[in-house]
């Protein structure tokens, strides 16, 4: 083993981590970009409940295994599906010889892949205890569980500790006892509760399922009291089957349901022969409706608070018929939209008679109000459209169905309970009155679609809560996610990517999450002291959600049953004051945050062993917050060891400036700092990105932007060993400033300017902010830069600023009637021929006046390779093209 150099003795015996010589993000990026978009086949465990922002699986067991393997006499190697054998015991000839110490050794940054080998293998570690204080939704916990290690998880939340908690017992609890209270629940409301989304089905004498309702909010006109529903257009969906070119629309005139080729154009409904154009509907920008008697136009807050409320109709069904799909009918006949019928209102009637007769059922519909917060008002003022209480945002039919099932779950013994609330919990975002129907994908989207935010809607959808055979977010399918994730946790398997072909093992011996505690609290009153061996974490970003108001929205629905059963629930309300986030609701800003984050570190610092690290995944976005994140790290007593890219750009939920992605950062305590000169330790650091680099690009197949990130993580590591002591004309130098001179440095260190960073750009699919901010990493160029030049703009959306964008040409015409051209840069030049060229405009004149070079005829190469535009080498030299 390498030894890591460092300021102490101590630090000098401390064994190097593989994590902190290289880690293999490639291999990583492979799964992740797979994992990202089928993570329910990947890792069921993590569809059992919503939580915000998860780190993907494959990205904390990748820093599982390269941080808690460091000791080989303390690693066993089994293969997935040999229960109890491990790979010498079955003599494989090309894994018998397998020596742990050997692929240890050989990770480095240059080839850090030799320890991939055992990712996909079931990997057991010894006397390993690991900390998570930000735990959320339980992913470094579950994976660190999977290699044997003792794991310990907190969370200021009860939501986020409930649904770990599950998690992490889910391989303890028996699943036949699951599926019998499954099914009791389903002998006692099933019925009950699906007798209520019934609808006759268009094709014959019998009733189909509802699938989904289609409702409308509607107002009166302050102005003449006609009833102004709130239609933004005409859409209720995309044609399916054999009409999946067209699309189903509603008749503002006659109600019916019709297909239309275009729905922007105008059209006429098959039923009474009206005309209209579907796009044209009565809400416009702004928030005002529009009046079609009168013309009036009113702001729908406004009118909302002056009528105490809304009204609703239900307009249209989505519905699937089980007697047409035996008959062997056409997919679009059995599975369809139709106009809603006076049977559908009677039983919206008769549900509300029900509910409103039966008083003993209201104890399982939460009776707290809607608290005041920063999501709630600032973000989205969901009190100015008529909410107040939680119970607001469900109409009587689903309170009903609600709290029947409620009260059947209730009745149910643990650990079932349980297990089936969660399923329960998870449907809510879906069953409720702020659900909006995917027009294009033909589906619910559910009541935190905008993730930050309630977002009142004004057409909007109720699903059938029990669920019929088709449907998203009904209960049966949120139990089947339940059931999946407790199966894998059973018997979990792993998926790997190999010559490009996703592979899955078999399935692992050992069950998830046999050795775990979790609390529920502020991790600043942790006490732990040189307990744990490793600390791997995703600790909170500064503006990212906030989790304590929009969690509130599962935790009244949780309360009704866990109050008195699990500490946490017996507030109104989650914890809000002790979040470490910025809220400006709570005047709590980002200087609070940071001063928070300090706090926490200093808690994990005095958790971990002396020997222990620190591995935690965080959104970078720009040089302020790197040196922020530095401070906080270094001030103490934490050295930064490695910082990795990682591409698993899974929703962030950051105001301002977007990120394109992830940082894994390690950092391991550190016993003391020495003095520094900056001029001594800037050539230190200047040498360390030139050989960081020239290392990384001799050897790995990396973009220059993940290329920088390392290189930043190298030039971190040399400062961390002198934080608090480097001196510059006699002052002491902060974190903050060194992170501003690092950048430069490694700019220095890079001959990659704008030209360079402007083509990858054009070689990048779906280009966007991101791909800038990631692309200028490590070279000579900036996003300011770029956007200066006018090489991008984000005015209408992101555009780049290719020869045709007129923003760019306004700059480039600009200097060319400047100064001769003298402020002209190479792609200027070529981006002002090719749009000359394409207006029928002379050129030679500019070839012969700007003297054509290597580089020019080399730049104009480049462009004609990346976009397969050949104009922009021929514009230099074929006469044809250039006498114009």
């Amino acid at each position: 083993m390498s030894e890591q150099s460092g300021s102490s003795q101590s630090e000098q015996e401390r064994t190097e981590l593989p994590i902190e010589r290289g880690f293999p993000i490639e291999r990583v990026n492979e799964i992740a970009e797979k994992e990202g978009r089928a993570g329910m086949h990947y890792r069921p465990i993590y569809s059992m409940h919503k939580w915000w922002a998860r780190r993907l699986g494959c990205v904390f067991r990748a820093i599982s295994l390269y941080t808690l393997l460091d000791d080989p006499e303390k690693v066993s190697v089994y293969e997935p599906g040999h229960e109890g054998s491990t790979l010498a015991d079955y003599g494989d000839d090309n894994t018998s010889d397998l020596d742990i110490a050997t692929l240890l050794e050989q990770v480095d940054m240059s080839d850090p892949e030799s320890l991939w080998e055992l990712y996909p293998k079931d990997i057991r570690v010894e006397d390993k205890k690991i900390l998570d204080p930000f735990m959320g939704g339980g992913t470094s916990l579950v994976e660190a569980s999977r290699f044997g290690a003792e794991v310990v998880g907190n969370d200021l939340n009860p939501v986020a500790w409930f649904v770990t908690k599950k998690e992490l017992e889910a391989g303890q609890t028996d699943i036949e006892v699951l599926e019998e209270a499954f099914e009791q629940v389903k002998e006692d409301v099933a019925e009950e509760i699906t007798q209520y989304y019934k609808t006759p089905c268009p094709n014959g004498d019998h009733d189909a399922d509802v699938m989904y309702n289609f409702w409308v909010k509607e107002l009166d006109c302050v102005s003449c009291g006609h009833t102004v529903p709130l239609f933004k257009d005409y859409r209720v969906a995309k044609g399916r089957y054999e009409n999946d070119d067209k699309y189903n629309v509603l008749c503002p005139d006659c109600g019916a349901i019709t297909l239309v080729d275009d729905w922007q154009a105008e059209s006429v409904c098959n039923d009474c022969g009206h005309g209209f154009v579907p796009k044209e509907g009565n809400v416009s920008r702004g928030g005002k409706y529009n009046c079609s008697d009168c013309g009036q136009k009113y702001g729908i807050r406004d009118a909302i608070q002056e009528q105490g409320g809304f009204d609703l109709r239900l307009y249209a069904v989505e519905y699937y018929c089980e007697h047409c799909d035996r008959h062997s009918e056409e997919k679009s006949v059995y599975k369809n939209y139709k106009q809603a019928e006076d049977a559908d209102r009677e039983l919206i009637q008769e549900a509300r008679e029900e509910w409103r007769g039966n008083e003993d059922l209201h104890k399982y519909v939460p009776d707290e109000k809607i608290p005041q917060g920063h999501m709630t008002s600032e973000r989205n003022p969901i009190f100015e459209h008529g909410y107040t209480e939680w119970t607001d945002m469900f109409n009587d039919r689903q309170l009903l169905n609600l709290a029947k099932l409620m009260r059947s779950i209730d009745e149910i013994d643990d650990p079932a309970s349980d297990y089936l609330l969660l399923a329960l919990s998870d449907s809510i975002l879906f069953y409720n009155i702020l659900t909006m129907y995917n027009y294009t994908a033909n589906k619910v989207e559910s009541a935190l679609h905008r993730m930050k935010a309630f977002p009142p809607q004004h057409d909007l959808i109720e699903g059938n809560l029990w669920g019929a055979k088709f449907g998203r977010g009904t209960f049966q399918n949120m139990w089947d996610m339940v059931k999946s994730g407790i199966e894998y946790a059973h018997s979990p398997t792993e998926r790997y990517v190999e010559s490009g072909e996703s592979k899955e093992t078999e399935e692992f011996s050992k069950a998830i999450g046999e050795n775990a505690q979790l609390h529920q609290g502020d991790m600043r009153l942790i006490d732990a002291k040189d307990e744990f061996d490793a600390v791997i974490t995703d600790p909170p970003y500064y503006d990212n959600i906030i989790y304590s108001e929009v969690s509130d929205y599962f935790y009244v629905w949780q309360k009704i049953l866990l109050e008195g059963k699990y500490p946490g629930f017996d507030k109104e309300k989650t914890p809000r004051v002790d979040s470490i986030v910025t809220n400006p609701y709570f005047e709590k800003t980002a200087e609070d945050f940071e001063s928070e984050l300090e706090q926490a570190f200093s808690v994990i610092h005095r958790a971990l062993r002396e020997d222990g690290s620190l591995a935690f995944t965080y959104h970078h976005s720009d040089s302020e917050s790197w040196g922020e994140l530095l401070e906080s790290l270094c001030n103490v007593g934490f050295e930064v060891t490695a910082t990795y890219p990682i591409s698993a750009d899974i929703n962030k939920f950051i105001e301002g400036e977007a990120v394109s992605f992830d940082i894994v950062v390690v950092a391991r305590p550190i016993d003391d700092t020495e003095p520094a000169s900056w001029n001594s330790l800037r050539r230190d650091i200047y040498r360390t990105a030139r050989r960081t680099r020239k290392q990384l690009e001799e050897n790995r197949d990396l973009s220059r932007g993940d290329i920088g990130v390392m290189e930043m993580g190298a030039c971190f590591r040399e400062y961390s060993k002198h934080h608090g002591k480097v001196q510059r004309d006699g002052e002491i130098m902060d974190a903050k400033e060194v992170v501003q001179e690092i950048y430069g440095i490694i700019q220095e260190a890079s001959d990659i300017g704008v030209e360079d960073v402007f083509i990858d750009l054009l070689d990048t699919s779906n280009v966007s902010y991101d791909d800038v901010n990631k692309l200028s990493r490590g070279t000579n160029a900036t996003p300011e830069d770029l956007k200066e030049m006018r090489l991008y703009n984000q005015d209408d959306g992101f555009e780049l600023g290719t020869w045709d964008n007129e923003k760019r040409q306004a700059y480039i015409q600009e200097r060319v009637n400047g100064d001769g051209g003298d402020h002209l840069s190479n792609l200027d030049k070529l981006q002002f021929l090719r749009y000359r060229y394409e207006k029928g405009q002379a050129v030679q004149n500019y070839v012969e006046k700007w003297d054509v070079d290597d580089d020019l005829r080399e730049l104009a190469g480049r462009l004609a390779d990346v976009t397969g535009d050949d104009t922009y080498t021929r514009v230099l030299g074929d006469r044809d093209i250039t006498s114009y």
